[in-house]
């Protein structure tokens, strides 16, 4: 429990019926960011130019990009030599592989890059996040869909590198930006940079954020950082969280807006760990309009996000341990994602405050959300706790000088932090 005051509220609501139409109509006077935009859609592929496994990586690539050494975050243990052989490069040599959607117009435009989690490095996941790329394209918006897959499959300790490798590719952007003849020729607005991320990459969007602010690799110095970009929020879906911990704790996310939501039928990450990072994140600048607001979809699962993965959250026998039965329909699930994102970008890019209101309390657009449940969270900059019971070790104290706390007629009193699952 947390007490305060400012921006703060739950809500939930079974389905959407007139009356949340008419208060939607009062609330928010705003069209829906899941519909598409006006601007037509172009889509590049950039890359290695000589990709093993991946043709539109090898012969598709209209801008080919160098290689960075990775071998200090990832370790690929004893399957190095058979990785390696698949892949054609080991983590020394890693390239910078993106799919692009892009509006057709002069820009400057906001950079979206979105990097999947872990899968079956074979199948892969990269142009899974094609629904968003065609949809924020048209809204005005640079999406690249990064390539990770090869560092997915069966190793470990690797998600401080999915942070990283999405700092290099804000990098290749800036330079595409200066660099005359170039597609993205001065399209890119630099100043506005939103990363988001599903499953582990859901993750490592926060790590991404953390590594921006530092100038070396908490885990070996030695590696130096040099990035520094402007990046305005974070987006997580399903994340998790803890597969890395700088130092042994958690990442802290500061002075950045965040958004995450998870499916109550997640069969993979199966509690929703979009929470912890959320209760992490540090709003110290509150001169400066940051929010962070968390969403629970009953029936939503894991996969479903991404047009890849699908309902199968156990891989191809998921029908054995998993009732797929219960699922909202695949579309439906990527209808709140559209709707979500796309606002929440036109907030923290745009200055669009009028979608403020959908995160703090779904219902006033429940004319264009799918027929489900949903929980909200939602905190701005502006929030002031008075007491979060976590403050020390006193259970009479608050946060705020002069809270007291005190309780009567209970047996036991005392304050600890509640675990999620797993």
């Amino acid at each position: 429990m947390i007490l305060g005051v400012g921006a703060c509220t739950h809500a939930l609501k079974l389905t959407p019926s007139d009356a949340d139409v008419v208060l939607a109509r009062q609330a928010l006077r705003a069209a829906d960011p899941g519909q598409k935009g006006a601007y037509p859609v172009l889509t590049l592929f950039y890359g290695s130019g000589n990709d093993k496994n991946r043709p539109e990586y090898r012969d598709s690539v209209s801008i080919v990009t160098g290689t960075v050494d990775a071998s200090k975050m990832v370790d690929l243990g004893t399957s190095a030599g058979e990785r390696n052989d698949y892949w054609g490069f080991a983590p020394a040599e890693m390239p910078l592989n993106a799919r692009v959607w892009y509006p057709d117009g002069d820009g400057p435009f906001p950079l979206v890059l979105v990097v999947h989690g872990n899968h079956d490095m074979e199948d892969f996941s990269d142009p899974g996040y094609d629904y968003l790329g065609e949809l924020l394209a048209s809204r005005g918006y640079i999406l690249a869909s990064v390539d990770e897959n090869f560092i997915n499959g069966g190793i470990r300790g690797e998600n401080d590198a999915r942070g990283w490798f999405l700092l290099k590719h804000v990098q290749l952007f800036e330079g595409f930006n200066d660099e005359i003849g170039n597609p993205f020729e001065r399209k890119v607005d630099m100043g506005n940079v939103v990363l988001m991320g599903h499953s582990r990459g859901g993750e490592a969007v926060a790590h991404a954020a953390a590594f921006n602010r530092l100038s070396h690799y908490p885990d070996d110095a030695s590696l130096e950082f040099d990035f520094g970009y402007e990046i305005q929020g974070i987006v997580s879906i399903a994340p998790v969280d803890g597969l890395y911990l700088p130092t042994g704790r958690g990442v802290v996310v500061e002075d950045v807006s965040y958004l995450t939501f998870h499916g109550s039928h997640d069969g993979d990450v199966t509690s929703f760990h979009g929470l912890r990072i959320y209760d992490r994140l540090e709003f110290n600048d509150h001169d400066d309009f940051n929010f962070k607001s968390a969403v629970y979809v009953y029936r939503a699962n894991h996969g479903q996000w991404n047009t890849v993965w699908g309902s199968h959250d156990s891989g191809p026998r998921s029908a054995r341990s998993l009732d797929l039965r219960g699922l909202i329909p695949q579309e439906d699930q990527r209808t709140f994602a559209k709707i979500y994102v796309s606002a929440f970008l036109d907030v923290v890019t745009k200055d669009d405050k009028r979608y403020l209101p959908m995160f703090r309390d779904h219902r006033v657009i429940g004319q264009w959300l799918p027929e489900t449940m949903y929980i909200t969270r939602f905190e701005t900059s502006a929030f002031r706790p008075i007491a979060t019971f976590e403050e020390d070790i006193d259970v009479t104290s608050g946060t705020e000088d002069g809270v007291l706390i005190s309780a009567d007629s209970i047996a036991t009193w005392k304050e600890e932090t509640l675990l999620l699952r797993s």
